[in-house]
């Protein structure tokens, strides 16, 4: 794998690795770097592999350095609905065509971020829905299923969490615990795919210093914004996100 690489590829994916932990340091809408340089270059299908274990590291990390603040009752409340999106989103992956994952990923985030920024103008818009079970399985399900067709849920996730008004710290560690049991329990339908083999696993080895490397400088960065300031960030990024999956399929 590695030897059919230019340097062009290698620094894309420098890059992409250093985004994933920015991205798991609380910025979420920079996850989606990762899953366009990736996917360029290993196609939208094989990248999910790929990016898979990385994903998981950059989880650890989060958890080492955010874990004690996490709201673990809204990890048990998002996981059963995120697992049965798993599931579909396996099944799908056998079926659909791979240029129609990342606009259909990208139709799903931008509709739910029009939704939250109605919801903030209109603070008096259905206050309750975002803590209804509802909503929670609808949102489990969306991330499950965008998760396993592209590695793309981290703005869905982050756009619940927002929704419930969640403190920074809370945001990021109650993301990595999500996300690093959400992701292991993909594990095995990908493999069962072929997206992961011992050949992208180095590949996964040699980029992991720099998710360790994004994660320090993003961490750094979200400890010093304004709460008001990191959540109008993660709508920005989260719709800059949506449109770039739309532009590029």
């Amino acid at each position: 794998m590695t030897t059919e690489l230019n340097w062009l590829d290698w620094i894309g994916m420098m890059v992409a690795a250093t985004g994933i932990g920015v991205a798991k340091s609380g910025l979420s809408g920079v996850s989606m770097v990762h899953v366009l340089v990736f996917a360029t270059i290993f196609q939208a299908r094989e990248s999910t592999g790929i990016v898979l274990p990385m994903l998981i590291i950059g989880d650890v990390c989060a958890i080492l350095a955010y874990g004690q603040h996490a709201d673990g009752q809204q990890v048990k409340k998002l996981l059963p609905p995120a697992v049965v999106g798993v599931v579909f989103g396996w099944l799908w992956m056998h079926r659909l065509e791979a240029a129609i994952y990342r606009p259909l990923i990208g139709l799903i985030i931008l509709g739910l971020t029009l939704l939250q920024l109605l919801r903030q103008w209109r603070t008096d818009w259905q206050d309750r829905l975002p803590h209804s079970h509802g909503f929670a399985w609808l949102m489990g399900m969306l991330v499950g299923l965008t998760t396993m067709l592209a590695n793309a849920a981290g703005p869905i996730f982050s756009l619940y969490l927002l929704a419930l008004s969640i403190p920074k710290l809370a945001f990021v560690g109650t993301s990595a615990w999500f996300f690093l049991v959400l992701n292991s329990l993909k594990v095995p339908f990908s493999w069962q795919l072929g997206l992961i083999d011992w050949q992208s696993l180095k590949l996964n080895l040699l980029l992991s210093p720099l998710i360790v490397v994004g994660l320090m400088g993003g961490r750094a960065i979200v400890r010093r914004l304004p709460q008001r300031i990191f959540d109008s960030l993660i709508l920005i990024f989260t719709a800059v996100a949506s449109i770039w999956l739309l532009s590029t399929s």
